[in-house]
């Protein structure tokens, strides 16, 4: 019985110390909520709040970057850099690459700050993408939502190879490379070669803004398994993890979805509770931004400590089974749309110096996805992937879901 004993402890703090391995951490732009350029302070502020949540299931420790740049500057470092090293924080850098034929002041800024923090920064990088939602804008949905200035997967690719190159020669020649975007962009065979070039697949899923299916709360947990899933399917043995997802506790609703706190909680302790520590996950969101922008996900009021509701996840959770994808292309879950103008990433020289719609980001005028935008921009991505990618992803989902334990 002592030995039985001996080796369910053992057993549990072998659980406990994988379970540490995984990212948990939120998203963070730019600008503040008033759409000022965030400084070393309000970092550290954010960074610090996010690791002293009060009744947290874990250690909110990694923090996701949209841009090196500091926000309506041409090519300076973020601030968030300094704020990183301060706090301790593991970071997700983010290379803006909407609207704009290269990405080298990005990488000035990046390298500017590796040649003055060193290791310091360096060692808390746990992965870089090189952009954000651009397949998705350029794609029919996201060209016909109104969803921003995105990029061809073409340029996606040859920008992950200019940064490889670029930083081949620094302490950040291994680091991780990967692109953000929606499961509809990644199953859409067009944009296989940027599958092909990157180290794991990250995917931004919002049940909330799926208004063409049954997207009430209930169905929330079964949206996200089957965006997952369909994810999945195509990242052959590559990981996949989720960079961003949330519920809006305020702001206008979307289909079945409503905006309430209740709901807000009840989204953390179902699927928030069923992912943390067993994916890497960067919550959307800490903190509200963009004061134009209705639709509000922050779990944190003013960056306070006692979180908005309570976020302790006592029962141990799973994600319902995913959902097959019908035959029109809609699948009956997955989180498509980009709906929005959140958290965006400054533009290089190439690019216009247009203030993004989006707030914690920086001088884009692409949308990402996090928050609505007055278009409703999204809303009904997860029908119009084309026939022939929706047999694929058909048949990717199907074979994913039989593969796939949370």
């Amino acid at each position: 019985m002592r030995f039985v004993s001996a080796l369910a402890v053992a057993a549990a703090t072998v659980s406990s110390a994988l379970a540490q391995d995984f990212v948990l951490g939120f998203n963070s732009g730019a600008s503040d909520d008033t759409g000022k350029a965030k400084t070393q302070e309000d970092f550290e502020k954010e960074f610090t709040t996010a690791q002293s949540l009060e009744g947290a299931p874990g250690n909110f420790s990694a923090i996701r970057l949209y841009s090196n740049i500091q926000w309506e500057t041409t090519d300076t470092p973020i601030a968030a850099f300094p704020a990183a090293i301060a706090t301790n924080s593991k970071l997700l850098l983010g290379i803006w690459a909407s609207g704009t034929d290269n990405i080298d002041n990005e990488l000035k800024a990046l390298s500017s700050a590796v040649e003055e923090y060193g290791t310091k920064l360096t060692d808390l990088v746990i992965g870089l993408s090189v952009g954000s939602e651009d397949l998705y804008r350029v794609s029919e949905p996201g060209i016909r939502n109104e969803a921003g200035v995105g990029n061809s997967a073409e340029k996606i690719v040859e920008f992950i190879k200019t940064a490889r190159e670029r930083l081949a020669d620094t302490p950040l020649k291994g680091v991780k490379i990967t692109h953000v975007d929606t499961w509809t962009a990644w199953v859409n065979e067009s944009n296989k070669a940027v599958i092909d070039e990157i180290d794991f697949l990250a995917v931004n899923a919002f049940p909330f803004y799926e208004s063409e299916l049954d997207n009430k709360i209930d169905n929330a947990g079964k949206l996200l398994s089957s965006a997952i899933s369909a994810t999945e399917g195509v990242a052959g043995d590559k990981d996949v993890w989720i960079t961003e997802t949330g519920w809006a506790y305020s702001g206008p609703d979307f289909g079945a979805a409503t905006s309430t706190v209740d709901n807000a909680e009840t989204y953390w302790k179902d699927v928030g509770c069923a992912l943390f520590g067993k994916r890497n996950v960067f919550w959307y969101t800490l903190r509200d931004a963009n004061p134009a922008n209705k639709v509000k996900f922050a779990i944190s009021d003013k960056l306070s400590t006692t979180p908005r509701f309570d976020i302790s996840c006592p029962e141990q959770k799973e994600l319902p089974s995913a959902e097959p994808a019908t035959n029109n292309g809609t699948s009956t879950g997955g989180s498509s749309s980009s709906n929005s103008t959140t958290d965006s990433g400054n533009n290089d020289s190439s690019s216009s110096n247009n203030t993004n719609g989006g707030s914690d980001g920086g001088n884009g005028n692409a949308q990402q996805s996090g928050a609505a935008a007055p278009s409703g921009t999204g809303a009904g991505a997860a029908t119009s992937v084309s026939v022939m990618n929706s047999m694929a992803m058909a048949l990717s989902v199907v074979f994913a879901a039989a593969a796939w334990a949370l």
